[in-house]
């Protein structure tokens, strides 16, 4: 029998939780309508021919599957009013034990930015990652160029820690992040 976990954070505005099979057609509308790519962080408009229904059904249950083997929970985030998808944000297990650390991503949809939804919904992650998950430290890996995801690291109350040098093979070659954190004892402070 599969567990099911039921993990969800509604803000003002937000619901964040896992996406379920049903959200496909919002999911693909919304992604649909973005616009083309403002930088070299943003995916942008993208080829959505192969994503099928069925695509979707498939990347759910291995969300699931992720999920109940507490690798990584990928959450949709989705508006309040009217159930728009704006973004996903994921927390990766990196190691549990003695040190209950884990890293976050997120990502809002370019047709989104500039309303505030990922800031609220990476608050609303953190204390998720804090409360519901039993993670001590969360980090965000940080390009050293996307003052964006800096500046909304920093807004949630994440610390600058360190530069990690030739940290991920991306755009071709190794390169260097940033790594931001925040752990339960200063999201208790908040509290």
């Amino acid at each position: 029998m599969v567990r099911v976990i039921k993990l969800e954070e509604i803000t003002e505005r937000l619901v964040i939780r896992p996406y379920i099979t049903n959200d496909y057609r919002n999911w693909y509308t919304h992604y649909s309508h973005c616009y083309p790519s403002r930088n070299k962080f943003d995916e942008g408009k993208i080829d959505l021919s192969d994503y099928t229904e069925a695509w979707f059904d498939e990347m759910v249950n291995k969300h699931q599957q992720l999920m109940d083997k507490d690798v990584a929970y990928i959450l949709g985030v989705f508006r309040k009013d009217d159930g728009a998808h704006v973004g996903v944000i994921d927390l990766s297990t990196l190691m549990r034990n003695e040190f209950q650390w884990g890293r976050i991503g997120y990502t809002i949809l370019n047709t989104y930015w500039e309303h505030g939804y990922g800031k609220e919904a990476v608050k609303a992650v953190l204390n998720m990652a804090f409360t519901q998950l039993g993670y001590h430290r969360i980090e965000a890996h940080i390009n050293m160029d996307n003052t964006a995801s800096i500046k909304l690291a920093e807004s949630v109350g994440m610390e600058f820690e360190c530069v990690r040098r030739d940290f991920i093979f991306e755009f071709g070659e190794w390169t260097d992040h940033l790594v931001y954190f925040r752990n339960a004892k200063q999201q208790r402070t908040l509290a």
